[in-house]
């Protein structure tokens, strides 16, 4: 069952969709989607959590990936995932039976080294190693500027102190994002932003974040798709970066209970979800039933 907002009433009612329903309970969705219908052109997809934890598929999304295809909506995944490179990413995927290309993929480690480019920066950076590969080629001797992405294998006092003395002598600080927590398989884990909170308080300044639930990076993910935010809408589990931060920046966007959802989350964000799913499968009927 997925819930979806109805934007006349401005209030959340359940609504159970099924194979095989009458086309009456099909037309009972919120008036607000079904005038909706004719301006979608593009679904951002999130990763970690939504169709995969680590080495883990969620239950039948690759299957509900080709039924979206089909429809010949264009696709994009969107990711905050900083642990490893796209590269290294695109191999778990499709070890994982997902068939998606290299291109499809823009992920939060690419629009930081972009800002990083853009201002001729030299990074400090605290990544994993295996997500060193995505910044192969910028100069990283002498640093004036600290980019903090997901690192448990350095975040130690010894490289914080590091971070926190290039900061406080007035080189900027960039968060790749700001995740309060993550889903592994055993369970969920800190992501970066309490860590790059902790660099703000300490030096008495703001991070620039570039991943979710930045406007910018959807805005950025959008671009070569030739559509408009409006025309566009983002599959998640993250309430607050990937559905909240979607919205924000123009798109609709669908909350999924797996990977770091928890209950009532749907309710922590403004406007509320267009829908809050079960799973990535269920949000897929939804929109090839109602969006389309």
């Amino acid at each position: 069952m997925f819930r979806t907002h109805n934007t006349q009433k401005n209030h959340w009612r359940p609504n159970e969709i099924e194979a095989g329903v009458q086309e009456t309970n099909i037309r009972s969705a919120a008036v607000g989607v079904m005038a909706m219908r004719q301006a979608l052109k593009a679904v951002l997809i999130d990763l970690s959590g939504t169709l995969h934890i680590e080495d883990t598929v969620v239950s039948g999304a690759p299957e509900a990936l080709s039924r979206l295809r089909e429809s010949q909506l264009a696709v994009k995944f969107v990711t905050n995932t900083t642990k490893e490179s796209k590269r290294s990413l695109l191999d778990r995927l499709q070890r994982l039976n997902f068939s998606i290309q290299e291109q499809e993929i823009f992920t939060s480690l690419t629009a930081a080294r972009s800002l990083v480019e853009q201002r001729s920066l030299r990074p400090l950076l605290l990544l994993e190693d295996s997500a060193l590969e995505d910044f192969t080629g910028i100069e990283t001797s002498n640093p004036n500027a600290v980019v903090v992405g997901l690192a448990p294998n350095h975040f130690n006092y010894q490289t914080l102190n590091k971070a926190f003395r290039v900061v406080l002598d007035g080189a900027p600080l960039i968060a790749v994002h700001k995740a309060r927590y993550y889903k592994r398989k055993d369970g969920l884990a800190l992501g970066p932003g309490p860590f790059v909170t902790g660099l703000e308080y300490a030096t008495d300044t703001h991070a620039t974040v570039v991943g979710k639930p930045e406007k910018t990076f959807f805005l950025q993910a959008l671009r070569d798709l030739n559509c408009k935010p409006e025309e566009a809408i983002m599959i998640g589990d993250d309430a607050r970066d990937d559905v909240g931060g979607a919205q924000n920046a123009g798109l609709r966007g669908i909350l999924v209970k797996t990977g770091k959802y928890r209950a009532g989350d749907e309710n922590k964000i403004s406007p509320l979800p267009l829908a809050t799913c079960a799973d990535f499968p269920q949000a897929v009927d939804y929109i090839l039933e109602q969006l389309i």
